[in-house]
């Protein structure tokens, strides 16, 4: 088996299971993603994953497009298609099936119990996915005030994210960041 074939497998087989954790959604698994593509597999640094990270997020499009990112980095243009199917692939065949099933118990006590459960379990997720991005943006002391700035400001003002990303984005070509 060729490297290539290797590498296109490997991206397969790790985000086919990890579509299948990302209870709330592809930023669920980020942690895993980072841990994977930086610590495991060693395809990129912290930092690059961090800016695949904020190109996904100010992209139009669903957040599973950092797979993409990841595959595309890793194995080219084959590697995103393998990435992006991988990731949505496995989830949406069982929300297919799993969807009929679900929709005939919607009064039951154990479906309203179960939806009840998975809520902090996705806040907890994609809290945890919001430290692993803050860690890896960290990179000098001004990243982390605007990190922190940015969480803050966000939070408190409801406003949205975009103008933090426009902000964020003029300190970068300011050459603060």
């Amino acid at each position: 088996m060729s490297s290539e074939a290797g590498t296109l497998l490997t991206l397969a087989g790790y985000f086919a299971l990890l579509s299948l954790f990302a209870i709330g959604g592809a930023n669920a698994a980020l942690p895993e993603m980072h841990r994977l593509a930086v610590e495991v597999m060693h395809w990129m640094s912290d930092r690059q994953f961090a800016d695949m990270y904020a190109i996904a997020q100010v992209t139009p499009g669903p957040n599973v497009i950092v797979v993409t990112l990841i595959g595309y980095h890793v194995a080219g243009i084959l590697g995103a298609l393998v990435a992006t199917a991988a990731m949505c692939g496995p989830t949406c065949l069982f929300a297919f099936f799993i969807g009929h099933v679900w929709n005939r118990f919607k009064d039951a006590p154990w479906r309203m119990a179960i939806q009840a459960a998975l809520v902090p379990v996705s806040i907890g997720l994609i809290g945890a996915s919001a430290v692993v991005v803050a860690r890896a943006a960290a990179q000098s002391w001004i990243a982390i005030a605007v990190t922190g700035a940015t969480a803050m400001v966000t939070y408190r003002m409801r406003m949205n994210p975009l103008w933090t990303f426009a902000a964020a984005a003029l300190l970068g070509l300011g050459g603060l960041i």
